[in-house]
């Protein structure tokens, strides 16, 4: 074994978002940094792969990812890795939703008014609920600006009773509560933390008109989340060690960290030994808990405790257009939200003589995440068809399925406690992911503001305070 050893060395293990953000920002302020990442590419769970299809080579996203304006985090990040460009956003928030009972067609979509007028328009005039359903919805909303996120008496309580206490029916749960939730939290109402789902619909829908404005990538996550950020890596000066597993760590007599790490089984590589000042762990709950070592967690057994939701994305290559809008949600079916994936894929758009390639992204899938292929099909494509009419005229020229059966943490009831800071009782220790204290739900920009706390941590020192709970924002 081979021991690395630089001055001012902070160890950056795990790759994602969270790991990458964490390395930048450390470069930035002057520190050597070296980035472990086991997989042989950068993204964590937002990531592309190819595909050879019948209708030409693919390059796919494991799964659909959107941001919102009010996303400033991950904004920034696309900044810094200059790869702004390539996930515009909308002009102003317009979401089409399709009742598949029915074939009517709503649109949740904002004015320029100030808040919360911005929305009354479009909630007015939405089809989906009734009158008196509309105005039920309508004082939830402004119900929700009562409510303080960060009070830990709502992390113990469940929207959907909330919602219930407001005069909210189970159709408008369906129509408008979980059509955004279980997109933003990947868990349907009753599966959700009061705390996270107010600090989604106050921060989406409550800050600024233009706070829930969509963001959609139109080139694969790869090329944002790999290629441009390995690329901003060099250029910070950071050592970046793709297909390389952080093993162990362990304390240097002296202070600072011994990481060892080695190449997975089957790829060349000797277990060697990285020295550091600090590390920060950016790798999921359930590794991070592996990899602590003792003593450094107030509440050792609480990462475990943890949970984890699935996400299900079903691929479809038509032989011809079938969806004339860029997405579409959908209500009353298993369906639930349809992307047009042509460009970023390489297939290009759709047109006369042109196949389209289709991505339905699933959350909440757990019932739906270990069914095998076949059965999917045989669930999906009639219910495209039923959705989408020329859909039942075109041909199916290529179908699969992508899974990530971890996708997120679960934001149940109770998560928030078990959400730790940045900060561990190990000096020189430190913890980034969307699964620790940000105060967001498991997406992007949870993601990177841990990494930005941990930097932040890094760079102040010190281990946590006792008995406090620290928040990274």
């Amino acid at each position: 074994m081979t021991s690395t050893r630089r001055p001012g060395h902070t160890v950056v293990i795990g790759g994602g978002l969270a790991g990458t953000t964490a390395a930048l920002a450390l470069a930035d302020a002057g520190r050597a940094v070296t980035l472990v990442e086991s997989r042989p590419r950068l993204g964590g769970l937002a990531f592309s792969f190819r595909r050879d299809s019948p209708a030409g080579p693919l390059t796919v996203d494991n799964g659909q990812h959107v941001y919102l304006r009010c996303c400033t985090a991950y904004r920034g990040f696309l900044q810094r890795v200059g790869a702004a460009a390539l996930a515009p956003l909308q002009p102003r928030l317009d979401v089409p939703v399709l009742d598949a009972a029915t074939g009517r067609l709503g649109r949740i979509r904002r004015t320029g008014l100030p808040v919360p007028l911005h929305l009354a328009g479009s909630l007015a005039r939405y089809p989906h609920l009734s009158p008196g359903e509309r105005a039920a919805a309508a004082r939830a909303t402004l119900a929700l600006r009562a409510l303080d996120p960060g009070d830990p008496r709502l992390d113990r309580q469940d929207f959907a009773a909330w919602l219930r206490r407001h005069g909210q029916t189970d159709r408008a749960v369906a129509a408008l509560w979980d059509l955004i939730g279980v997109a933003t939290l990947n868990a349907r109402a009753g599966d959700v933390s009061l705390g996270l789902a107010a600090m989604v619909f106050r921060t989406g829908l409550l800050t600024a008109p233009g706070a829930a404005d969509l963001g959609i990538p139109r080139a694969p996550l790869g090329e944002l989340h790999d290629t441009r950020a390995r690329a901003a890596l060099d250029r910070a000066g950071v050592t970046t060690l793709l297909s390389t597993r952080a093993r162990r760590l362990a304390p240097a007599r002296g202070g600072g960290w011994h990481v060892t790490v080695a190449a997975p089984r089957g790829l060349p590589g000797a277990a060697h030994e990285l020295t550091a000042d600090s590390v920060v762990l950016a790798a999921p709950h359930d590794v991070a808990a592996r990899l602590l070592p003792a003593g450094a967690m107030t509440d050792p057994g609480g990462l475990r405790h943890i949970g984890t939701a699935p996400i299900l994305n079903v691929h479809v290559v038509y032989d011809r257009q079938v969806l004339r809008r860029p997405f579409l949600a959908a209500l009353g079916s298993p369906v639930q939200w349809i992307f047009d994936r042509g460009g970023p894929s390489g297939l290009g758009a759709p047109g006369p003589g042109r196949p389209q390639y289709l991505a339905l992204s699933q959350s909440a899938a757990g019932e739906e995440i270990q069914l095998p292929t076949d059965v999917l099909r045989k669930r999906y494509l009639p219910e495209l068809a039923r959705l989408l009419p020329r859909a039942a005229r075109a041909r199916v020229t290529d179908f699969f399925v992508t899974r990530e059966r971890a996708a997120t943490f679960a934001p149940a009831p109770g998560v928030g406690r078990l959400r730790p800071g940045p900060r561990t009782r190990a000096a020189g220790l430190y913890l980034a992911g969307a699964w620790t204290a940000t105060g967001w739900p498991a997406t992007m920009e949870g993601a990177v503001r841990s990494g930005h706390a941990a930097a932040r941590a890094v760079l102040a020192g010190g281990p946590a305070p006792e008995h406090t709970t620290e928040e990274s924002e």
